[in-house]
C-alpha cells in the first residue's frame, strides 16, 4: 500500500512517480466548495498532512478550460471552447491519462468506439447495482483491501485492474490481488460489466453515518455499484476538503453519506442475460 496513486495515471501514463501527478488544488477544483466553508473544515488536521504527491499518477482532472478574460469560475469545453453553462460531460484523454470537460455536442462525438482514433473516450453516465448479489465480507477480505471503501477500474494502458481509496491526501493506492479479482468477477456479474478507463466498481461496507472509510466494518455484506470514473475523483476531492483528524470527521462522513444516498437513488438494477 502506498500514498502514491495507481500507476499509469498522469500525463504520459508512466509508472509510479514518473507520470505527472494532480496537485491537491486540482482535486479541489473538481467539487463546488460550499459558500461559507472555512479553511479549517477543508484541510486535514495537523499530523495528517500527506507527502507532496498526494493524488494519483492517474486521471488528473481538468475542469473546463478558461480564457484570460473569462470571469472567475467560467468553464469551457476543452474541445470547442464553448462556455459550459449547463450540462456537460467528461472525456478520458487516453494520451494524457486525464479527464477533460466537454459540451453535450462534443461529448456525443466520442460515445462511439474508436472515435478520434480512440484517443478520447466518453465517460458513461450509467450507475448500476445488483441488489441480488451484494459482495460477501469473506470475498471482500480476499482482495486484502485494508479499508471499508475502495474503487476499482481497468487501466487499458497497464492492461489490468487498479484499486484505490480516499484518504486525507487524495487517492491511496492498494496492491490488488488480481487472481482474487478475476475469481470474484466470475461470481459477481456487476464486476464483469466494467468498461475500461471510463467506469469504476465502487465498494462500500460502512453503515451510513457510521464507521469512517478507513475502518473495516463488522458486517457480512458490502454494497457494490458500477459508476462513472469521474464520480470517484469527485468523491475523493470532496472528502479531502472536509477531512479532519484520523477518521475524517463529521463533515467528511456526512459528505460520504450524501454521496451514497445519491448512488442508491440513481442506481438501476443490472440487466441479466446480456
Amino acid at each position: 500500500m502506498t500514498e502514491n496513486p495507481p500507476e499509469g495515471f498522469g500525463p504520459g501514463g508512466g509508472g509510479p512517480g514518473t507520470a505527472g501527478s494532480l496537485e491537491v488544488t486540482g482535486l479541489r477544483r473538481f467539487v463546488k466548495r460550499p459558500s461559507g466553508t472555512s479553511r479549517a473544515s477543508r484541510d486535514p488536521a495537523p499530523g495528517t498532512q500527506p507527502r507532496a504527491r498526494q493524488v494519483p499518477d492517474g486521471l488528473p482532472v481538468q475542469l473546463g478550460g478558461q480564457r484570460q478574460d473569462d470571469p472567475p469560475g467560467t468553464e469551457r469545453c476543452e474541445m470547442c471552447q464553448t462556455i459550459l453553462d449547463g450540462w456537460h460531460g467528461h472525456l478520458v484523454d487516453m494520451d494524457k491519462r486525464s479527464i477533460a470537460c466537454a459540451c453535450r455536442a462534443c461529448y456525443l462525438l466520442f460515445t462511439h468506439e474508436g472515435a478520434a482514433g480512440g484517443r478520447y473516450k466518453a465517460v458513461p453516465e450509467r450507475i448500476c447495482h445488483d441488489p441480488a448479489r451484494p459482495l460477501a465480507g469473506t470475498d471482500w477480505n480476499e482482495l486484502q483491501i485494508p479499508v471499508a471503501m475502495a474503487f476499482f477500474f481497468f487501466n487499458s494502458a497497464l492492461g489490468r485492474v487498479v484499486a484505490g481509496y480516499p484518504s486525507p491526501g487524495g487517492v491511496t493506492e492498494c496492491e490488488l490481488d488480481l487472481e482474487a479479482w478475476d475469481r470474484l468477477a466470475t461470481e459477481y456479474p456487476l464486476l464483469g460489466e466494467l468498461a475500461p478507463d471510463t467506469e469504476a466498481i465502487f465498494v462500500h461496507g460502512a453503515s451510513p453515518g457510521g464507521r469512517p472509510p478507513q475502518t473495516p466494518p463488522d458486517k457480512s455484506e458490502y454494497e457494490v455499484f458500477l459508476i462513472p470514473i469521474d464520480m470517484c475523483y469527485s468523491l475523493v476531492g470532496e472528502l479531502r476538503m472536509y477531512w479532519q483528524g484520523f477518521d475524517g470527521g463529521t463533515e467528511a462522513r456526512e459528505a460520504l453519506d450524501k454521496f451514497l444516498a445519491g448512488l442508491r437513488r440513481r442506481a438501476v438494477v443490472l440487466e441479466r442475460g446480456r
